[in-house]
């Protein structure tokens, strides 16, 4: 093994995405370029077919990101002043921005074990003016599903799902954002299936939230050029389409090398009573995960990361260290303890496709040191 002083792991290193691809993003741009296709051309097309297919869902619509997705979506489905919208406070801010920016109200609450929104949780938060469930299917992995529809039947609510992190990502065999009315998916260049930018889709069963949103992308206008609605500019430009859809060619094989990278954290680390792991890739008939991070549970947290720090280890922690409810500015009202006491104690491990197997074992191997030296 390579001796601490002499190797360097980071959380994440964002050169490599172009640098291991380079002459096929290349040949994209050229492709693109010297076509002069660059908005709501053919190759935009040909993606979200090949996306929707997929996915297993009737429509995939590529937006600006996927925050505007989720804008998108909620605006589509009739959400908007006076309505409440509940969500996990163990998210991205982009997720109760979108719920505000619509204009209804973010509603947190608590997260479950498996660090996704806890169905009572969500039950117990409905009030009158409850219009949705937005549930964040985070770091790869589809929350209850079951659990929430149950919930949103009783209540007569929409669901909308923040699918940013779990591309590809399955329960009991249906893919993230097929369960609701829409689901945002975000290919920010940390993301799975990522591009060299910001880009993100909506995807949908519903053929009047397909139409909604296929106008508010792109400013209202209709097919014939005629403005048929207030609409906005959030289109995923054809570049970014392009890339993407060359990477969906080998998709199936970055999740593979995820699955296999958390296999062997998992393999390694179980053992270590101080550390709480997310499920493992194996042994679960319900859930496909994706490993979109490597979210672990830590004693002793910062110690633990100013220790890997010295050993050249990236890490981080989640949304800057802070659920949604818990960032004072926003001005949401709650007191979620079981989501309080889990962000005193959660960390993101590298997790990426720049990282080989010699690169988890000195990981792993640093995690034991500190814990054995307790």
């Amino acid at each position: 093994m390579i001796p601490a002083r002499a190797r360097s792991i980071p959380f994440f290193d964002y050169r490599q995405l172009f640098l291991c691809e380079e002459p096929q993003l290349t040949a994209i741009f050229r492709d693109i370029g010297s076509r002069g296709a660059f908005i709501l051309q053919g190759d935009l097309a040909r993606f979200e077919r090949k996306l929707a297919a997929y996915l297993g869902v009737k429509y995939a619509l590529g937006v600006g990101n996927a925050t505007d997705g989720l804008l998108l979506a909620l605006r589509a489905a009739g959400i908007g002043p006076g309505d409440e919208v509940i969500f996990c406070s163990h998210t991205m801010v982009a997720t109760a921005a979108a719920i505000h920016f619509c204009g209804a109200t973010p509603v947190p609450v608590e997260c479950g074990r498996d660090h996704l929104i806890d169905p009572n949780a969500a039950e117990c938060a409905v009030t009158p003016r409850t219009r949705a469930i937005l549930p964040t299917q985070l770091n790869g992995r589809i929350a209850d599903m079951q659990g929430l529809g149950a919930v949103a039947r009783r209540h007569n609510l929409v669901i909308i799902e923040d699918a940013a992190q779990a591309m590809g990502a399955r329960f009991r065999g249906r893919a993230a954002g097929s369960f609701g009315l829409a689901g945002a998916i975000s290919f920010f260049p940390a993301k799975n299936l990522g591009c060299l930018g910001d880009g993100g889709a909506v995807v949908t069963n519903d053929d009047g939230i397909y139409e909604r949103i296929r106008l508010l992308r792109d400013h209202g206008r209709a097919e014939n050029g005629e403005i048929a609605a207030w609409g906005l500019n959030s289109r995923l430009d054809t570049l970014q389409a392009a890339i993407l859809s060359y990477r969906m060619e080998s998709y199936d094989t970055a999740v593979e090398q995820r699955r296999a990278l958390a296999r062997s954290y998992r393999n390694r680390l179980a053992g270590i009573r101080h550390i709480q792991l997310p499920p493992g890739p194996d042994g679960e008939a319900e859930n496909f995960d994706v490993f979109q991070n490597y979210e672990i549970e830590a004693e002793r947290r910062e110690e633990l990361r100013a220790f890997l720090d010295s050993r050249r280890i990236g890490t981080a922690l989640p949304w800057g260290g802070k659920a949604v409810h818990q960032w004072p500015k926003l001005q949401l009202a709650a007191r979620l303890p079981f989501t309080e006491r889990l962000f005193e104690r959660v960390l993101l491990l590298p997790m990426n496709l720049s990282l080989t197997p010699p690169d988890v074992a000195y990981i792993c191997a640093a995690i034991e040191e500190f814990y054995r030296a307790a």
